[in-house]
């Protein structure tokens, strides 16, 4: 098939569909939530090819398919494989440990078998699909071991990997039973990127500590003459789709409607984020919590609005997390709300694309405080539908966006404190101040969308690893 096949393959953990079964039993599919998505949709339609991923229902096969100018290449999981590759080793394992271990991860030899065997059927899937001499996409952490799988199996393909999540100082990766492994599956792609310069340079480090390879720089050189490339790539969003959707008559209506059920307070404040234990939700809310409790907030004044999209619901310490974010919730409005006005509106849901940017366009103050994100595209959408200008962002240092929009303001999500006083201060600065960050903010996002970053990165990826472009220099480490 090779030599027919496509010319561009994007390859992901999930198709970027999801499955309705309609009244009269007919199957339609539509666009999933969710970054990666929103990422790569525009950057598939403009290359063509085709994109390999699970489509969502275990022990069951698919045939490929096309929808709404996508190929679509499903590869089936068992079960097992759903509990031990995905839920145990990609988000018990890989996702804590990369995440700072916000939460302790469990390394278990069965989930990492499953990974391996998974891992492998996508390598060969795509060794199927690609054509001779094709660029093969491959995301995020779930497929680690897919770029040097599928180098074996067709070593004419332009590998990249690209990783959404933050790569973890040395100290914390080496506790990774499989570490060596994890660090030459990467090395199977010609360009390997990252969010932010910071984790480029941890992955060279552990090559060059762990696997012993030559390095230089951002490159390291194997013995086999090939070069690989580790850089940082920070993603970004379809900026003015969303300001485009933001100015729609809809949307400026609906967010209107927004801020009347709300009673219209002065401020509103708005959390949007997966239900992760990452994303810092304790936190914020305690922080707003204590600002009502202690009378620096009026609640005539404010009301605090926090989406949590529901997420890994199989998995015990996302359980565990909503159980203490409902408790939480419960406990600062029954303590300090009143009859009809509830500080903290708390919504456990899922809302489409046009909901998002009516309430972004509702909100006063935009507050994105994760404990540790790779880049965070909420920030963004929230800075590109901010079309008049206004509109506050308090964003988390530890966030990937937080390097990019310096004009945020920046807190340690750590330091309740800190976070009070952010709080108070992007709700009392004034339009002029806020404008000012906020026109800075929005020119940054404008021009560097997610059309520029897949651009920058397959431009790259055509030029690296060939040997006369990347000639050994006369000293590496």
């Amino acid at each position: 098939m090779a030599s027919s096949g496509a010319e561009f393959v994007v390859i992901a953990n999930r198709l970027p569909v999801d499955r309705d079964v309609l009244a009269d039993g007919t199957v339609a599919w539509r666009k999933s939530p969710g970054g990666l998505v929103t990422a790569l949709e525009p950057v598939m339609k403009s290359q063509g090819g085709a994109w390999i991923g699970w489509h969502g229902a275990p022990d069951e096969t698919l045939e490929p398919f096309d929808d709404d100018g996508l190929h679509l290449v499903p590869v089936p999981l068992s079960s097992q494989e759903v509990e031990e590759y995905y839920e145990g080793f990609s988000n018990a394992t890989l996702w804590p440990l990369y995440h700072d271990v916000v939460a302790p991860p469990a390394f278990r030899r069965e989930w990492w078998d499953s990974y391996v065997a998974v891992n492998r059927r996508f390598a060969e899937r795509a060794a199927e699909e690609a054509a001779q001499g094709a660029v093969v996409w491959v995301q995020d952490y779930q497929l680690q071991l897919v770029p040097t799988m599928l180098r074996e199996l067709r070593p004419d393909l332009r590998i990249g990997f690209f990783l959404h999540i933050p790569f973890p100082p040395t100290e914390l990766f080496q506790q990774l039973p499989w570490r060596r492994q994890i660090l030459e599956g990467l090395l199977g792609a010609d360009l390997v990127g990252f969010q932010l310069p910071g984790a480029a340079q941890n992955f060279v480090r552990l090559v060059r500590q762990r696997v012993g390879h030559k390095t230089h720089r951002d490159m390291v050189y194997l013995p086999d003459g090939r070069g690989v490339l580790a850089k940082a790539y920070p993603i970004s969003i379809d900026a003015q789709g969303f300001e485009d959707l933001a100015r729609s008559e809809r949307v400026t209506r609906r967010a209107a409607e927004i801020r009347a059920s709300l009673g219209n307070p002065r401020k509103v404040l708005l959390g949007i984020d997966r239900l992760d234990y990452t994303k810092g939700l304790r936190q914020r809310i305690r922080a707003f919590g204590e600002l009502v409790r202690d009378g620096s907030v009026d609640l005539d004044d404010a009301v605090f609005v926090q989406v949590a999209t529901p997420s890994r619901e199989r998995v015990d310490q996302y359980r565990i997390l909503r159980d203490d974010i409902d408790r939480l919730v419960g406990r600062i409005n029954g303590d300090v709300g009143k009859i009809g006005q509830q500080p903290v509106q708390y919504l456990h849901a899922s809302y489409p694309r046009e909901e998002m940017a009516a309430l972004y366009r509702a909100a006063d103050v935009m507050v994105v405080t994760p404990l540790r994100d790779g880049m965070n595209l909420v920030a963004k959408e929230y800075v590109a539908c901010r079309y008049d200008d206004q509109g506050a962002l308090v964003l988390s240092e530890f966030a990937g966006a937080a390097a990019e929009l310096k004009q945020a303001y920046l807190v340690n999500p750590y330091d309740i404190n800190g976070t009070k006083a952010a709080l108070l201060q992007a709700m009392e600065a004034g339009e002029r101040e806020n404008g000012k960050r906020m026109k800075a903010m929005r020119k940054h996002v404008m021009e560097h969308d997610i059309e520029r970053w897949a651009r920058t990165f397959l431009q790259e990826l055509s030029e690296v690893g060939s040997h006369d472009k990347n000639p050994r220099p006369a000293s590496v480490s």
